[in-house]
């Protein structure tokens, strides 16, 4: 027997380690609360090479389209933020810990705000959180429950004034982890009635289950 047949996960083991996991999956907004409440992060997608790869995308499209504001609705622990070159920045997430992350770690940078969002309690009539760009970073494919998903899409789609930005897999794959839902979201219409028809840009680490920049843009009426 080699050492990799050592290691080698014994026939169940995972499937054991994934029903419990299910067992203790309690919603998304607290698994993602006691995620940074115990020192957890955002995830590999906001370090490293994908991260940059993903900042690097989003400063151009800022700059090449002259995006003066930008909302994000899902701010993490702020890594990927700091890799960002935003004018003006709302940094929106259900996990207060994440905002008690993100606040001293931009507390010199006035350009940058940061709020707890719930989407059963956000009701922006005034457009108090709409920016030239809305954001949408590893979250989509975060929303497992059905009411969460349709309420973040609607609330995303409004915000964004001109832009609407998602970076996401959008095609279903099976035996996820209990926080993870893959599902094809860029086929609800519905949300994107005052937006052009999606265009779809490669990500970093493209590929099946892997995820895809999403650009619409909010059609003009009465030119």
């Amino acid at each position: 027997m080699t050492v990799k047949d050592l290691l080698r996960p014994l026939p169940g083991v995972k499937r054991l380690s994934r029903l419990r996991q299910r067992l203790s999956f309690t919603g998304s907004a607290h698994y993602w609360e006691r995620n940074y409440a115990h020192g957890g992060t955002s995830g590999d997608g906001s370090y490293g090479e994908l991260a940059q790869a993903k900042a690097e995308f989003l400063n151009a499209f800022v700059r090449e389209n002259d995006v003066r504001s930008v909302t994000e609705f899902g701010c993490g622990d702020g890594h990927q933020l700091s890799l960002a070159e935003y004018p003006r920045y709302v940094g929106l997430d259900v996990s207060p810990a994440a905002i008690g992350i993100c606040n001293p770690l931009f507390a010199q940078d006035p350009t940058k705000s940061f709020f707890r969002y719930d989407g059963a309690c956000f009701v922006d009539r005034a457009g108090l959180f709409a920016a030239d760009l809305a954001l949408s970073l590893d979250v989509i494919y975060h929303l497992v429950e059905d009411p969460l998903f349709e309420t973040y899409l609607t609330h995303l789609f409004a915000a964004g004034g001109r832009y609407v930005v998602i970076y996401a897999t959008n095609a279903p794959v099976r035996n996820t982890a209990p926080h993870v839902r893959h599902r094809h979201f860029a086929l609800d219409r519905g949300k994107l009635s005052a937006m052009a028809t999606c265009a779809a840009k490669r990500g970093p680490n493209s590929g099946p289950g892997l995820a895809d920049f999403f650009v619409y843009e909010r059609l003009v009426t009465g030119a």
